[in-house]
């Protein structure tokens, strides 16, 4: 690895040389510094900057404009998306004037803001204009292709805020968001210095390219790009650095609290449940004692699943009653998906209910092999992923347990295995298998 990474840096760097030669030979060929500054002649220029308390004073304000534009704009863009997400109205309302910042050119921006406020507030405001619309864009997207079916979860099992923030909403976010900045923070660096050359606020990078320009400073010109150049590099890699340490920095989970774990009797009448007209559930009825165990063996397609569903309340029945419910008591559920947070390893997920590792370790015993614990869920196979699925439903706290399909992708050995965990896991709960496999031949 070492070895790799020691290779392409100096093939990088060779590249880098390369390039620069090809520059100085250019300005030696057209040997008129007016027109074209070698890079000797820049690397001069920029010693002799150095060398002036100017330079320094232009780099700490143009700096401080533009780390402070571009935390209004990302502040302001993350917090406007997640409340358009929660209040679509308040999406419709921001709409027209976003795409007017998208569409309409920086310049007349500038021109704008020069009329209302003066150069000195002019890079904080352009730079705000990039980061916004970029960040408000990208975490709405993010926050809309957050995962239904992680959050129906989340809100059976109860989770805390802090564990659906960190491991559903977060892992959602992250590739839009960093996506986003990737972009925004270099428009943030070429807008605000753009607009400095024009407003020509003092102790800016924008006024002193300018001096250079009237002064026909060719070096000076090339010398305060490349400073500014560094500054976007170096700016860029710190906030992305940043931010990839946050979504990797998930604190532990915690465990739900508040969850009734005294089975009630479950009484079902008449249920009736269609999907487009297609009937699926008709005039059900069923009743289960506290404890009891019941396993429903109907073929695919019958309706398991929906009366689950029905159960927990993410259903509503089309008709019928239903006493012991979701809404008078708790239910631990394996779900015909598994609905595991798939960068997370076996021990993450399970925690989440359990809320600490250990825990989740005695859970996962005799459930899933101990070499595989610590691997993320999205490297593991189907049947791997489905007896995660099984130990965490097992694991949570709940008075009636549920589980759908608990042995597919599983073979009969294996099975059997899961089979004498949940009874063994089971104590005093109701349990209700949804299950087309017969484990009893």
């Amino acid at each position: 690895m070492k070895d790799n990474q020691t290779r392409k840096w100096i093939r990088k760097s060779l590249i880098v040389l390369a390039w620069l030669f090809v520059w100085q030979i250019a300005g030696m060929l057209i040997h008129n510094h007016i027109l074209f500054a070698t890079p000797l002649q820049t690397i001069q220029a920029f010693l002799t900057n150095l060398t002036e308390g100017e330079f320094w004073r232009a780099i700490a304000f143009t700096l401080l404009r533009i780390v402070l534009g571009f935390a209004l704009g990302f502040l302001l863009g993350v917090l406007l998306a997640a409340l358009s997400k929660k209040v679509p109205l308040l999406e419709e309302i921001l709409s027209p004037l976003l795409s007017l910042c998208k569409t309409v050119p920086v310049v007349c921006f500038v021109v704008l803001i020069l009329v209302w406020w003066g150069s000195d507030a002019l890079s904080v405001a352009i730079s705000f204009l990039m980061v916004f619309t970029a960040v408000y864009f990208s975490t709405l997207e993010g926050l809309k292709a957050v995962s239904k079916e992680m959050l129906e979860m989340a809100n059976v099992f109860r989770l805390p805020t802090s564990t659906k923030f960190f491991y559903i909403y977060l892992p959602a976010l992250q590739p839009f968001l960093l996506g986003s900045l990737k972009t925004a923070l270099g428009f943030a660096w070429k807008s605000g210095v753009a607009a400095e050359v024009i407003g020509l606020p003092s102790h800016s990078i924008g006024e002193q390219i300018y001096l250079s320009k009237i002064s026909i400073d060719t070096a000076g010109i090339f010398a305060w790009t490349a400073v500014v150049c560094v500054l976007s590099f170096g700016f860029e890699k710190l906030v992305l650095g940043l931010m990839r340490a946050f979504f990797h920095a998930k604190p532990a989970c915690k465990e739900p609290k508040g969850l009734s774990e005294e089975p009630k009797t479950i009484t079902l009448q008449n249920i009736s449940k269609a999907y487009d007209g297609q009937s699926v559930l008709q005039s059900f009825s069923m009743q289960l004692q506290p404890g009891d165990t019941k396993i429903l063996d109907w073929p695919s397609g019958a309706g398991k699943t929906t009366l689950f569903r029905i159960l927990i309340g993410l259903s509503k029945a089309d008709a019928g009653e239903i006493k012991g419910g979701a809404k008078e008591q708790t239910y631990a559920v394996q779900f015909q998906e598994d609905r595991l947070c798939l960068s997370e390893n076996a021990l993450v997920n399970v925690s989440t209910v359990t809320g600490s590792i250990p825990k989740a370790k005695e859970a996962l015993e005799n459930i899933l092999e101990e070499e595989l614990w610590n691997k993320p869920c999205e490297s593991l196979s189907g049947g791997e992923k489905r007896r995660v699925a099984l130990a965490r439903a097992l694991a949570a706290k709940g008075s009636v347990l549920l589980l759908d399909e608990p042995f597919a992708g599983l073979d009969r050995e294996l099975a059997k295995r899961c089979l004498s965990e949940i009874e063994k896991k089971k104590g005093n709960r109701t349990l209700l298998i949804a299950s087309h496999i017969d484990l009893t031949e």
